[in-house]
């Protein structure tokens, strides 16, 4: 029989594993605090090893949350209630003092499109709620994990208490979790994140698909001044998976904020020309405009070599020479499988085959996986299940895999996973890249004037908005550095911090492109290629940065030269004048309705610089006629 807790005595949870002497004062009392508040039957601390990794399968599979997928090595898929399907950012909070301090506010006291606060008071009136007793009859287990290589002066360390072996087993792909990052912590600091499905034993009504959750109380809060994360009644994702966007994104960008730093929604490749020269880029796309697929791209171009560092978050500071430098935080990919396959994304499906766990995503008789967008045969007499656990066709009318259906899969598996990934002092970053799902007016690419007006540009971010269920149609939503719903305090503070990294002694600032893969012709569908082809577009950024070609100064900033894309062994005509058009009357339209967000979601919280910026685009859309006719010349 395990020990019995010391601080719980004789009617406290058994602890399973580990040892709670060995914890530091302040991570004990957490652990402690938290364990008497949800009265979990025992505790775990997870050591992360190979063995315990197997027996926590090995216990999601005996309670039917997940299935073993015969198809390939250590793969499994998890289905979810269909309740539990996302992110749900109507439920996800930052909790302050003053509201102001999370969000601007909206001119005429409209509710504020750029996230949602909590009072204080309010917050422990909803813990109050839901936590006292939450885990009665389960297990919480305590896993210490690390954002960033463990040791890096970059990376941060925090310690997620969850009843969710789900949980764990991700956790452990997408962190550096376990024993080294207790040895590493020691008495510093760590950030504190509390999750629970919501669901205490015996329940008091049945599970869908055996995955407990409590949508109902659902809750994902945010408390920055006590670096705390909480989080109620969801067990998937983003939601339960507290490291990633709630600590990688809304707490790291505060406390890189207060330290000097930048945590984004960002990419990170590293990209080599023919010569052997290499150069490092970040890039800030919203969902579905190809982060995954540009992170790791198969270029077309002869020579070229393009490698992974992260599909995801970056973590960018300047180090002692004035470089910006970046690691990925994550430990793993969490992608969206719907639309992945050999031909968008051949890395991503070599990189899945093995230690994956597949969420919402169909099942083939032959114990493989399919979705939407696959581009694979099914053998013959091959059938298929969908993510709600039924026989599918495709004359059913509606996906055999959830549209957010994931794989979650380390990223040490990738084929082209770069060799300085897990560097602990980062890498250089040369440029940083905006982009956004436009299909008219948006040229392929163009660069920004200087960094205050990238800045401008990041701000000003649109993209067509994707299926979910809140939009009504394709429409244009604002999302500013791809990060609207990950904002970890005030837009309008966050604008003037960017801004301030200009102010770094020595500073050498990266340049800043915005792209556009998606523009469309009103008769033949896509202008431009995409996918591997894009490499033409980071080999014209390679040789702005090194000086090597010019760029034509326009209304948006500096344009390609006619032949400064080098298109040798293009499949097929590509209207260069269609795709790189600027029509004054839809710039106009975009000044007004960038001046309309500004005005009334940023408000009085805007820096000068930026509306001052967005003058200046609006004189030289005024001027447009006469620019446009001379760049034709």
């Amino acid at each position: 029989m395990p020990p019995v807790m010391q601080s719980q005595k004789h009617n406290g949870p058994r602890l399973q594993q580990g040892d709670l002497s060995f914890l530091s004062p302040a991570l004990r009392e957490f652990v402690e605090t938290n364990v008497a508040l949800c009265q979990p039957e025992s505790v775990h601390i997870c050591d992360g090893s190979d063995q315990e990794n197997r027996a926590i399968l090995a216990q999601l599979e005996k309670q039917g949350m997940i299935k073993k997928l015969t198809k390939y090595e250590n793969c499994w898929l998890a289905r979810t209630d269909p309740q539990d399907v996302a992110r749900i950012e109507s439920k996800t909070v930052i909790v302050t003092r003053n509201q102001r301090e999370t969000v601007p506010t909206p001119l005429g006291g409209g509710v504020s499109q750029l996230g949602r606060w909590m009072s204080p008071e309010e917050f422990d009136k909803a813990m109050a709620q839901r936590f006292p007793g939450c885990m009665k009859g389960r297990t919480m287990y305590v896993i210490p994990f690390s954002m960033g290589p463990v040791g890096s002066p970059l990376s941060k360390i925090g310690v997620e208490l969850t009843d969710s072996p789900y949980v764990v087993a991700s956790m452990r792909v997408m962190t550096r979790m376990g024993k080294s990052v207790l040895s590493a912590l020691g008495n510093g600091e760590f950030v504190r994140c509390l999750h629970s499905v919501g669901c205490p034993l015996p329940l008091k009504k049945p599970l869908v698909n055996n995955w407990p959750c409590n949508p109902e109380q659902t809750l994902i809060a945010h408390i920055p001044d006590r670096r705390q994360i909480v989080s109620f009644g969801s067990g998937y994702g983003g939601n339960s998976l507290l490291g990633k966007k709630c600590f990688a994104l809304r707490i790291a960008s505060r406390i890189a904020k207060e330290e000097g730093w930048l945590a984004e929604h960002m990419l990170i490749l590293g990209i080599t020309n023919p010569a052997g020269e290499k150069k490092y880029m970040a890039a800030a796309f919203p969902s579905a405009c190809g982060k995954t697929n540009l992170a790791m791209l198969c270029p077309t171009l002869p020579g070229w070599k393009v490698e992974c560092v992260g599909d995801d978050i970056a973590w960018m500071k300047f180090d002692n020479q004035g470089n910006l430098r970046a690691i990925n935080p994550e430990n793993g990919f969490f992608g969206v499988a719907p639309g992945t396959s050999v031909k968008t994304n051949p890395n991503a499906m070599a990189t899945i085959v093995k230690n994956t766990i597949f969420t919402n995503v169909g099942e083939t008789s032959d114990g493989g996986v399919y979705w939407e967008g696959m581009d694979q045969e099914l053998p013959e007499g091959v059938t298929l299940t969908s993510w709600k656990n039924k026989p599918w066709t495709s004359e059913m009318g509606e996906p055999c895999a959830h549209p957010n259906s994931r794989f979650c899969t380390p990223a040490g598996q990738c084929p082209i996973i770069d060799p300085q990934w897990e560097s602990p002092e980062g890498v250089p970053i040369e440029a940083i890249i905006f982009g956004g799902r436009r299909p008219e007016g948006v040229p392929l690419v163009y660069e920004a004037f200087d960094w205050q007006h990238g800045v401008f540009v990041g701000a000003a971010m649109r993209s067509e908005a994707t299926a979910a269920a809140e939009h009504k149609g394709k429409v244009i939503m604002h999302d500013p550095f791809a990060m609207r719903p990950f904002f970890g305090y005030n837009f309008g503070q966050y604008l003037s911090h960017w801004l301030s990294m200009a102010d770094h002694p020595g500073a050498k600032l990266p340049r800043i492109f915005h792209v556009n893969w998606f523009r469309k012709s009103p008769t033949a569908g896509f202008l431009w290629p995409g996918f591997g082809d894009n490499i033409r577009v980071l080999d014209w950024m390679f040789r702005r940065i090194d000086c090597e070609t010019k760029g034509v100064p326009s209304v948006v900033g500096f344009l390609p030269g006619r032949d400064a894309l080098d298109l040798q062994g293009l499949q097929g005509e590509v209207n260069l004048d269609e795709l790189f058009a600027l029509d004054q009357e839809f710039w106009q339209r975009e000044v007004d309705e960038v001046r309309e967000y500004f005005t009334t979601q940023v408000n009085a919280d805007l820096p000068d610089e930026v509306a001052w910026q967005l003058e200046l685009l609006q004189q030289r859309v005024k001027q447009m006629g006469r620019e446009t006719k001379l760049l034709k010349d």
